[in-house]
């Protein structure tokens, strides 16, 4: 479960265009190291975990697990298990509300 305020960061995330959804667009991101940071559900599949995992090591990207699919939809209204930004400012404003 996510915190409420995190749920809503990611939403006003998403309503601005800040918010790269599913598998294949963030991994893209990452690649083309514009990602600034992801986000990964605890009930992704294990070969899709760590291929995102692997890459952002990779392109040192900040990344954590957080969540499920169900609190994801909730807060972006997508069933995804994986997002990112390419923002530094949601960024680091989301990184800051995952540590609270």
């Amino acid at each position: 479960m996510i915190k409420e305020n995190i749920s809503k960061y990611l939403g006003l995330m998403r309503r601005s265009g800040n918010l790269v959804t599913g598998q294949e667009l963030v991994l893209s991101s990452i690649r083309s190291q514009k990602a600034k940071f992801v986000l990964v559900t605890e009930d992704i599949g294990e070969s899709s975990k760590k291929k995102i995992i692997d890459k952002c090591h990779f392109y040192e990207v900040p990344f954590t697990i957080l969540g499920t699919k169900e609190d994801f939809s909730k807060a972006i209204g997508q069933e995804r298990s994986v997002v990112a930004t390419e923002n530094n400012g949601f960024a680091k404003g989301l990184l800051k509300k995952i540590n609270e």
